[in-house]
């Protein structure tokens, strides 16, 4: 169950408590697909999750506007863990940064970076850095969606 957001002073929406909270695709559906645009994103969201787990990956972390208050996210941030990945099964949109990631957004309409990958910026790597907010610097929390059982992805691989 997804946790309720919580405010941070100096920080313009609510967001996820500190943390690493566990979630389905369902429970992310349910609290944040509630308008029309984040439906859209909320799909891209499972065609990547369902790219990402075809190819062994059985965890991604997720992030950004749309697991906050804010009514109208440009996108969504997640990570993936490498870890049992097969790179030849990998779609390639998942290994190309470039302008932005454009073709991540265009294809998934966010953007997925390996979790153990460092963010240039600050040196940590994404897990970590999804985990502070960006403009109070405090820590706040993502979600953990563990791929390989989840129910949606399940219902949508028939």
């Amino acid at each position: 169950m997804i946790p309720d957001l919580i405010t941070i002073a100096g920080s313009p929406w609510k967001v996820l408590p500190p943390g690493i909270h566990p979630a389905t695709l369902d429970d992310v559906q349910t609290l944040f697909s509630t308008n029309r645009h984040r439906r859209e994103l909320f799909e891209g969201l499972v065609l990547g999750s369902l790219s990402l787990r075809a190819a062994g990956c059985a965890f991604i972390f997720l992030d950004g506007s749309f697991v906050s208050g804010k009514p109208r996210p440009g996108d969504y941030d997640a990570c993936w863990s490498p870890e049992g990945v097969n790179p030849i099964a990998l779609n390639p949109v998942f290994k190309t940064f470039l302008n932005g990631r454009a073709n991540q957004k265009y294809e998934f309409k966010g953007e997925f970076f390996p979790s153990s990958m460092t963010e240039s910026g600050c040196g940590r790597s994404f897990v970590d850095f999804f985990q502070v907010d960006r403009f109070t610097g405090k820590a706040k929390g993502i979600l953990e969606i563990e791929l390989t059982n989840d129910p949606l992805l399940k219902r949508r691989s028939k």
